[in-house]
């Protein structure tokens, strides 16, 4: 299994970044790829090989513990990568222990693809077992250029992780007045729609 990839970003999308160590470009998809920038040196992120007979990809965390709960999230019944990514890119570890400790369902079925079923699913899997993640976890901010461009990305980003073009749509004028590089647009966004939905 590949730990961490360190290399610089050659190429970032809604769905993907691409960083390039020695001259391969890996292809790695991220909870919130616009945290990367095009031309950033030296970055780490840290993997997690996926492989079914039919796919192979390589996921890609800010951290060890990002990563951590991606994969706890992919032991759950009915959570594939796709949700387990929209939940990682929510940054709210602290929130998501507290809701599967106490059983909050409202809270669980507010990310994309989980209902009612899922939701209780994740209690009985996760329950006790996520205590580890909580302590200490700040996500990084990025301070990059800002505007309308950064916006529209975070929009992207977020139709990616599976949420609706309404959805999308009302997040996106309710940060309208906001001026917020792409990953704080994002990060912003789900605590929106976290507390919408």
């Amino acid at each position: 299994m590949i730990e961490f990839v360190r290399g610089e970003v050659a190429y970032v999308c809604a769905e993907f970044v691409t960083i390039e160590v020695g001259g391969i470009g890996y292809k790695i998809v991220a909870p919130n790829p616009f945290f990367y920038r095009t031309g950033d040196e030296q970055v780490i992120v840290y993997t997690y090989h996926y492989v079914r007979e039919d796919q192979e990809v390589l996921f890609g965390f800010r951290s060890r513990r990002e990563r951590a709960l991606f994969t706890k999230l992919l032991g759950v019944t009915g959570i594939g990568p796709k949700g387990s990514l929209a939940i990682v890119a929510s940054g709210d570890v602290d929130a998501l222990v507290e809701a599967i400790e106490q059983e909050k369902e409202s809270y669980l079925i507010k990310f994309p693809g989980v209902g009612k079923k899922t939701a209780k699913q994740m209690t009985l899997d996760l329950k006790g077992k996520l205590a580890e993640l909580a302590p200490d976890y700040i996500p990084s901010e990025g301070l990059f250029a800002q505007g309308n461009a950064e916006l529209n990305e975070a929009c992207e980003a977020l139709t990616a992780l599976g949420y609706s073009e309404r959805e999308v749509e009302k997040v996106k004028k309710a940060l309208q007045g906001e001026v917020l590089s792409t990953d704080q647009y994002v990060k912003r966004a789900l605590q929106l729609l976290l507390n919408v939905r």
